[in-house]
């Protein structure tokens, strides 16, 4: 069977499962309209102030709007935070002090959390700098949370357990809003007062319910990840409890300062107008998730999830085998990227991460994921993770050339 073929066998299996996705759309964005109705977004919540950012109607409006929208008592919303990495950061070190402990329930984190912990580096300014502990429960053979051992898991010093939503550079099933209402139920029955606190990066709009719907105490992600609907141009945000989020702002501004600073330099509407196309944009991913977990599948390579199997987050995993299958993959879908099609992704060290990576990122913004990209770290059994999408016809047209490459 050729590419085209399987792609129009792939295309015509997943109908029932697209109209499901639209269903969930519509409902995300139903739910951001209803915020933007409450809070009379206007035009004149475009414009921006310089400087301090003293009284930016704007920003403070957009903070209301994405709390609401995220079943949030308070959100910053700031394109100061650089990454999704940097918004973790300033949750982790606003709350955190010497002598406590952090709990990952996930197994390892995401590579680019390791130098922040200190699990790796010269640890200059890390959690373990800073004498806090960091400890992690194992995942299972079968990469899946232990529930036996997180039962005695807290600790009276365990001030916060780290839940990582999605599956970064691991294979494993990243975790279902119901699996982290689970955990969350579990912490609190040995510790109340220990802080339950999501990295929600890759994972905004997947469902109809976030985190804080199910009582995490606060999350941070991306903006030019899921929420930022392929237009925020920078940023990130931490969303939850209103004394956390505001103890997150003060890690990122300073004490005093808080929310109350950061000047959005002209990018309200863009935030506002992402928010608003979010919803269709992480469908869109979604969609194309399905259509590469199809095809690879029918190829003989293992991926994850699996094919036909309702999605966690936007990202979808391939095991291909080999570092050139790697590279080959990765250069065809560049080769179809509407920005540097022209580009030949070779392997490189990018700050933060332990092995070189090759990635595929031919987007309008640099480094979005909320965009289609794909990139993998150069070490077996060199799986290629595939993300975003802001239509899954894209998808489909790269997808032909990928299958051409690999074979």
């Amino acid at each position: 069977m050729n590419s085209l073929s399987l792609l129009q066998e792939a295309e015509k299996a997943l109908l029932p499962i697209f109209s499901e996705i639209d269903v969930r759309v519509k409902h995300n964005l139903k739910k951001t309209l209803d915020a933007f109705r409450l809070h009379r977004l206007g035009v004149h919540h475009f414009a921006s102030v310089s400087g301090y950012g003293h009284d930016d109607l704007g920003r403070e409006t957009l903070d209301r709007v994405f709390a609401q929208v995220m079943g949030a008592e308070a959100a910053a919303v700031r394109i100061q935070f650089v990454s999704g990495t940097h918004a973790i950061a300033c949750a982790l070190f606003g709350i955190l002090r010497p002598g406590e402990e952090m709990l990952a329930v996930a197994g390892s984190p995401y590579d680019t959390l390791e130098e922040v912990i200190g699990l790796r580096g010269n640890c200059q300014g890390s959690l373990k700098d800073f004498n806090i502990y960091y400890r992690e429960l194992p995942l299972t053979d079968q990469g899946m949370i232990d529930w036996d051992n997180l039962k005695t898991a807290i600790k009276k010093n365990t001030r916060l357990v780290l839940i990582q939503r999605s599956c970064g550079y691991s294979w494993r099933n990243s975790l279902s809003i119901a699996e982290i209402e689970q955990i969350i139920q579990i912490v609190r029955q040995q510790n109340p007062n220990t802080i339950c606190f999501v990295d929600n990066c890759y994972g905004e709009f997947i469902d109809t319910l976030e985190p804080t719907d199910v009582g995490i105490d606060l999350m941070a992600g991306s903006l030019i990840k899921n929420p930022g609907g392929t237009l925020a141009t920078a940023g990130g945000y931490v969303a939850g409890k209103k004394e956390l989020v505001d103890m997150a702002a003060c890690r990122l501004t300073a004490p005093g300062i808080g929310r109350e600073g950061g000047a959005t330099l002209e990018q309200n509407r863009l935030l506002f107008q992402g928010l608003f196309l979010a919803p269709q944009m992480v469908g869109e991913a979604i969609k194309g998730s399905h259509l590469i977990a199809y095809v690879f599948d029918r190829l003989g390579y293992s991926v994850n999830p699996a094919p036909l199997v309702p999605r966690r987050d936007i990202i979808q995993a391939i095991r291909l085998g080999s570092a050139d299958k790697l590279m080959a993959f990765c250069r065809a879908i560049q080769g179809c990227s509407p920005v540097g099609s022209y580009l030949d992704p070779v392997p490189a060290s990018m700050p933060g991460y332990e092995s070189q990576l090759v990635m595929a990122g031919g987007t309008f913004i640099d480094g979005s994921t909320s965009e289609f990209s794909a990139d993998g770290p150069l070490r077996e059994p060199y799986i290629v993770f595939c993300q975003g999408g802001t239509h899954w016809t894209h998808i489909a047209i790269a997808l032909e050339a990928a299958i051409e490459a690999i074979i």
